[in-house]
């Protein structure tokens, strides 16, 4: 089996993403139930968990009698990133407005960064290692603080 076959399906979920919202298709039904707060709240702490879960690798790879695991976390941690575009979706067909465009682009962005890492790139620099693991990590600490923050401000004017 193709190793990158993640790297296909996140692809094409992602062109889906942005074609349904770029030409305003809607699914009724789920459109409907996403005008739902009660179904919008719990949507959105369910993708923040799949973003704190995510850390897991982090973690894993953090601690030195865990690493022996990373690989099978890193394969975790590829399939569920791939599928980000369909549990947005599922949550907002919408990219949203001012707070929410800039929160649904860092969360794309750092998507689009997760795909093409070292399995689509092949490169033996560490320069380039380095960097991508900078921004990436770097886009998932603003990633999680914002959906804290953006879940707090729902809640809260609840």
């Amino acid at each position: 089996m193709n190793k990158l076959i993640y790297f296909y399906i996140g692809s094409t979920l992602f062109i889906l993403f942005v074609l349904q919202d770029a030409l305003q298709l809607r699914w009724e039904g789920l459109y409907q139930l996403q005008e739902d707060q009660f179904y919008r709240r719990w949507s959105g702490l369910g993708l923040l968990f799949i973003i704190l879960f995510q850390w897991t690798l982090s973690i894993v790879r953090s601690v030195e009698k865990w690493q022996a695991k990373s690989i099978a976390f890193y394969k975790v941690h590829n399939w569920l990133g791939a599928l980000t575009p369909l549990l947005f979706y599922l949550h907002s067909m919408e990219l949203g407005f001012a707070y929410l465009f800039i929160l649904s682009i860092t969360f794309f962005s750092n998507f689009l960064m997760g795909m093409f890492n070292f399995d689509v790139i092949k490169t033996t620099s560490k320069l380039f290692f380095q960097g991508w693991m900078i921004v990436h990590v770097s886009l998932s600490l603003l990633i999680t603080t914002l959906t804290f923050y953006h879940i707090w401000v729902v809640f809260y004017y609840e």
